[in-house]
């Protein structure tokens, strides 16, 4: 990431040169202090104020990222929520089934006893019916179901 391009005062001025000048009459040596402390002043507000500007280039884009991650907090947080409202209701679903699965099992175990109870009743009157024939002395002509039974001597 490159910094921001912030332009610098120039420091070339022609007053400002570090080759030493042959002191004139007309100058004294506490107005070259003076010029000295004019020149350190300016450096330093030309400095501060290319730091500020960087400065404030930064706090801007971090101010606007810091702002961007609140914002999506916030909606990570309503969509936690509705999530875990969600879970909630998707767990009452889930119970509301298992109960319906158990019920149903039940049932399906219920018919299957009820079937081999029946087949079971269908033997036991098969043996009725060829028990009677033989008591009767009637002859061997296939009983009601269409099957023999077993004989019973």
């Amino acid at each position: 990431m490159s910094g921001p391009n912030v332009s610098t005062p120039d420091m070339t001025d022609s007053s400002t040169s570090t080759t030493p000048k042959m002191s004139t009459s007309s100058t004294s040596p506490s107005q070259s202090a003076e010029d000295d402390a004019r020149r350190t002043a300016e450096a330093r507000a030309a400095v501060t104020a290319t730091l500020s500007a960087v400065g404030s280039v930064y706090d801007t884009d971090l101010q606007r990222r810091a702002a961007d991650l609140h914002t999506n907090s916030k909606a990570i947080e309503k969509q936690e929520r509705e999530l875990i409202k969600q879970t909630v209701g998707l767990a009452k679903q889930s119970a509301r089934w298992e109960k319906l699965i158990g019920k149903s099992t039940k049932q399906l175990n219920e018919f299957g006893d009820v079937q081999n109870w029946a087949e079971v009743m269908e033997r036991d009157l098969l043996r009725i019916e060829e028990t009677l024939r033989l008591v009767e002395g009637r002859p061997d002509q296939g009983n009601m179901s269409g099957t023999n039974g077993p004989t019973l001597h």
